[in-house]
């Protein structure tokens, strides 16, 4: 069984294979819950945001993801489209739908999605994720 999917008809190319790549790669850690590799990826300013009264810096993200309130078992990154600010910020735009068990409950959702991105030393790295 494949974690992420992406679906999607479109090639991408360049620093938009990397973005997407990026986003993967964030999305598979997640599911493994691999601490290491989301202290790579996000930086330390990182802010998810779940809802308009709801949002995590990238310690109580990764802390619920580490202690397991936050179980993501599937992600399906759904016709991403990327747009650039310049050459070291960009955004990924998809709809995500993801399979978690969120407290001991398992939900499947489909969320309109935004990852912000900043180039660092040649690297991609996520610095938030509206979700």
């Amino acid at each position: 069984m494949v974690d992420v999917e992406l679906l999607c008809e479109k090639s991408f190319s360049g620093a938009d294979q990397e973005i997407v790549d990026k986003f993967v790669e964030f999305q598979q850690a997640l599911i493994e819950a691999n601490v290491d590799k989301l202290n790579e990826i996000l930086l330390d300013d990182f802010i998810l945001t779940q809802s308009p009264n709801r949002s995590q810096t990238k310690a109580e993200f990764i802390s619920d993801v580490k202690e397991g309130s936050l179980d993501f078992s599937k992600s399906d990154i759904m016709d991403p489209t990327i747009l650039f600010d310049d050459d070291s910020s960009a955004s990924m735009i998809s709809k995500v739908r993801l399979t978690a068990k969120v407290n001991g409950r398992e939900l499947r959702w489909i969320s309109n999605t935004v990852a912000n991105f900043t180039r660092v030393d040649g690297i991609w790295h996520i610095v938030g994720w509206d979700n």
